[in-house]
């Protein structure tokens, strides 16, 4: 292995990995909030919007992401979209993973006893009170396991958004590959970070699980 090349190398592999550590955290907000949307919209009451949520997730689920990306890039511009990489990247990552965390965050409502829905209705809450201040903190607790699981699917799947140019670390990776010749230490240089980024992002999800954990 090439040391001396790594260390000629890493500060570009630096830059790129705080890229990845944007796109991220921009991907993990949005697809919590449209993860919260489409579990609102599959708990509805009214049929429609059951459906929509239904039809989002099995979409989104139901096909690959680089395709999604592809669509959402390249075909964008056809229909009157004009995004950047990065945004592209952002929004296409988000929109699809909102549909994993949409199951997660759905199920955790749903594992939580409907006993404290009754109960919380004879208390003289609204439906909309029940959720608020009874069902959602203790799914919160049921709910932060898996989003950790989803994050971190995430994060791996930043490596995506280098097939449409986006230079975070696989795309860097890719790029010195083609001017030094040396993808063994390009790629193990960019694993080793992204298994950084990832080992801390479990730790900060390990500890949330355990501050809301019911002892």
């Amino acid at each position: 292995m090439d040391i001396d090349l790594i260390l000629k190398v890493y500060p570009h592999f630096l830059n790129a990995a705080v890229l990845t550590i944007e796109l991220s955290v921009l991907t993990c907000l949005l697809g919590l909030i449209c993860g919260s949307l489409g579990a609102a919209a599959r708990l509805s009451r009214l049929k429609g919007i059951r459906f929509i949520g239904s039809a989002y997730v099995s979409l989104f689920r139901g096909t690959p992401a680089l395709i999604q990306l592809f669509l959402l890039y390249f075909g964008g511009p056809q229909v009157g979209i004009q995004l950047d990489a990065f945004e592209a990247g952002v929004i296409g990552l988000g929109v699809n993973i909102g549909a994993y965390m949409t199951e997660t965050i759905r199920g955790a409502i749903v594992a939580v006893h409907k006993g404290q829905t009754e109960a919380a209705r004879t208390l003289g809450l609204s439906r909309w009170q029940a959720m608020r201040y009874v069902i959602l903190p203790q799914a919160f607790r049921l709910m932060v396991r898996p989003l950790g699981v989803n994050i971190n699917a995430l994060i791996k799947g930043t490596a995506l958004v280098a097939a449409i140019s986006v230079i975070e670390l696989t795309y860097t990776a890719q790029r010195f590959i083609g001017s030094t010749y040396k993808p063994f230490e390009m790629f193990i240089l960019a694993g080793v970070l992204y298994m950084i980024i990832i080992y801390v992002t479990g730790r900060g999800i390990n500890w949330l699980d355990r501050k809301v954990r019911i002892q």
